[in-house]
């Protein structure tokens, strides 16, 4: 019985492998099943440098993001200084005016008339601008620019002066002060109170004021020139011969004691 069956089944499959269409098909199904194979080992050797890259994409993000950061802690206040507008050095700005201008060689005789200060019987040039509270009270003085400050000292003619350091190799002074709130190192932010304003010997027709400089390369420029303009504006003004009379000192003292 078993040869009989074993001798149908040979029959059965000599008939299959008689037709046309077998070898055909079964080159067909090899042929998927390589193709599927390959496809497949290729899918999985693509996902690993897949994954790689996203990692790596991801570090050289972190890394980025954290240059940004360093970037931003160490240069973000220098950055800030060159966009800032200089602003003047109070707190009401419309509560304010200017009561003794800049000595500007060019300005006409009216101006440089309100730019001379009157002292022991002497005529000296502004080299900046007292303000004072419309009302001739006191009021909060505060940092024109963002900067550090490089010198706090109490000067016999000027009062109190603060002396702060900016980028773009420009100083900023503040004199006639009653009251000084910075120590030399500190750092300020523009706005900041940073004293009083007071009155001084030099400045007495000023009454109650302060005396304001902006200096580039250590050399005065007009304040009111450059007020809510862009830091980056300020400029070295042309040197000019200084023939208005006497000094009384030399070096930095001689400037400041003739600025009121």
């Amino acid at each position: 019985m078993s040869e009989e069956n074993n001798n149908v089944e040979k029959k059965g499959w000599k008939r299959i492998f008689g037709k046309k269409w077998f070898f055909p098909a079964v080159y067909l199904i090899v042929a998927s099943l390589l193709l599927t194979g390959v496809l497949w080992y290729r899918n999985i050797d693509n996902q690993i440098p897949e994954a790689n890259e996203e990692n790596d994409n991801q570090l050289d993000s972190d890394f980025y993001t954290d240059n940004n950061r360093v970037g931003y802690d160490e240069d973000s206040a220098e950055v800030m200084e060159q966009q800032e507008v200089l602003k003047m050095p109070v707190s009401e700005e419309s509560q304010s005016e200017i009561v003794t201008k800049f000595y500007d060689y060019s300005a006409d005789s009216e101006d440089q008339l309100e730019a001379l200060v009157l002292y022991n019987n002497k005529y000296y040039q502004s080299k900046g601008v007292d303000v004072a509270s419309a009302e001739g009270e006191t009021f909060d003085v505060t940092a024109a620019l963002s900067g550090t400050v490089i010198e706090v000292k109490e000067d016999p003619l000027l009062g109190n002066v603060i002396k702060i350091e900016h980028q773009n190799d420009i100083t900023t002074y503040y004199a006639s002060l009653s009251e000084v709130l910075v120590e030399v190192d500190a750092k300020v932010k523009q706005g900041d109170t940073i004293g009083s304003a007071g009155q001084n010997l030099f400045g007495q027709a000023s009454g109650t004021h302060i005396h304001f400089e902006v200096r580039k390369d250590d050399a005065p420029v007009n304040p009111e020139q450059y007020f809510n303009q862009p830091v980056s504006t300020v400029e070295n003004p042309e040197h000019h011969e200084d023939n208005s009379g006497e000094s009384n000192g030399s070096g930095e003292e001689e400037t400041e004691e003739g600025t009121g």
